[in-house]
């Protein structure tokens, strides 16, 4: 059975970038060159679509695309070290988001708290407490 070549605009919609987006990953080589028709539009196999899903996916967990580069490529005891050192450093960085996170939640449920608390007391005459302290703070 022949291999079905889509061109770039199919790709495109398949995998949820932009045509830009694929031209660009072409020139940071993390797609191979794609082959050409005789008029000259660039052609994709499949195998694309599913490269440039998990290139998303790459990013939008905090991947570069130099490390995204790295994570594609195949090889031997060398590249699964890097690839180890390199997942072990986001494991790390994500570690470090989360607590951020969580401290970040505990101040917002904090001010939630005060809030209710203003508004219980004082009603129509409440001060945010919130406002009131960045306020304090920046002076």
């Amino acid at each position: 059975m022949a291999e079905v070549w889509l061109r770039i605009g199919e790709v495109a919609r398949q995998a949820g970038v932009s045509i830009d987006a694929i031209r660009y990953y072409e020139k940071r080589k993390l797609l191979p060159p794609a082959r050409r028709s005789g008029g000259g539009f660039r052609l994709f196999g499949h195998e694309t679509i599913e490269r440039l899903r998990f290139i998303k996916q790459a990013q939008d967990m905090g991947f570069s695309l130099d490390e995204t580069r790295t994570l594609l490529t195949g090889g031997g005891a060398t590249v699964c070290r890097q690839i180890r050192d390199l997942l072990q450093v986001k494991l790390e960085q994500t570690s470090e988001r989360i607590k951020a996170l969580e401290a970040f939640r505990r101040t917002l449920s904090r001010h939630l708290r005060e809030c209710n608390a203003e508004l219980a007391r004082k009603g129509a005459a409440a001060k945010c407490p919130v406002i009131v302290g960045i306020s304090r703070a920046a002076r």
